[in-house]
């Protein structure tokens, strides 16, 4: 397939994960990684992809401790924006964070705002405060997290801040049809793509989750099917698209305004 220059084209990492065990989940997702090099403008990988959905303090990192270098080794390997979240121990406490790491070796970051209480994450880790919109190859991207979703003033497209939404996830099986629902309702409400990145397999807590990892056109068409198996799924997006629909169907206009106080 041709890639125009206002393609980017998306590699959504759909795996299990070993509990707790930071190297062995970054051994194994190398492996993955291999044959994107040079192939791939962004990689995207679950929530908390060292550890799964863990509420110890075990094998939390110091900010850019080893997996974040992990993640900084393969994005100027490959040529490509690396984006998931890690187990991060600030001063005040545990941060469920996104790393975004450059090609370039730079970071950015986002910790996730709202907590899964129903897991206990509130009483474990802190909520972050602040959103996160990258600028890369010409897209405006906010990354976000799992129970984020659920949220849609959290996830508002502001007057058209970002192009792409993307929601890292431990999202359990029992709850597939919500993801699946609420991945094309972020995506039509705030006219952008929206992709979701969801693990595989059994935790440590003994929930299963079936991936349905996807990326979401900005009608809500479902541009990559979805399945429970392990491996790259891949998209080349393309932003003219997105600006002639927005051009001819400007909703955005019509918005209700209001502030986060």
């Amino acid at each position: 397939m041709s890639v125009s220059k206002t393609d980017l084209r998306v590699s959504l990492i759909q795996t299990d994960l070993v509990w707790d065990n930071p190297s062995s989940n970054c051994a194994q997702l190398e492996e993955q990684l291999i044959s994107l090099v040079g192939q791939t403008d962004l990689i995207i990988l679950p929530e908390m992809f060292t550890t799964g959905f863990s509420m110890s303090s075990s094998h939390a990192e110091i900010p850019q401790g080893p997996s974040t270098k992990w993640m900084q080794m393969q994005a100027k390997r490959i040529d490509a924006l690396v984006l998931g979240s890690l187990k991060i121990k600030e001063k005040f406490g545990l941060v469920n964070r996104l790393v975004a790491a450059f090609p370039d070796g730079t970071i950015q970051t986002y910790d996730k705002k709202h907590l899964f209480r129903m897991g206990n994450e509130h009483e474990s880790y802190h909520p972050g405060s602040e959103k996160l919109v990258i600028t890369y190859h010409g897209w405006r991207i906010a990354p976000f997290i799992c129970y984020d979703l659920r949220f849609p003033v959290w996830s508002r497209n502001v007057d058209l801040g970002y192009d792409l939404a993307i929601y890292v996830a431990n999202w359990p099986a029992s709850r597939a049809h919500v993801w699946d629902v609420l991945l094309k309702a972020r995506a039509i409400e705030n006219l952008a793509y929206v992709a979701g990145v969801n693990r595989i397999g059994t935790d440590g807590n003994e929930l299963t989750y079936n991936g349905h990892s996807t990326v979401i056109s900005f009608k809500g068409e479902e541009l990559i099917p979805i399945d429970a198996l392990a491996g790259v799924k891949q998209m080349h997006l393309n932003l003219n698209a997105l600006r002639e629909f927005r051009a001819a169907f400007p909703a955005h206009l019509d918005a209700d305004s209001f502030q986060l106080i």
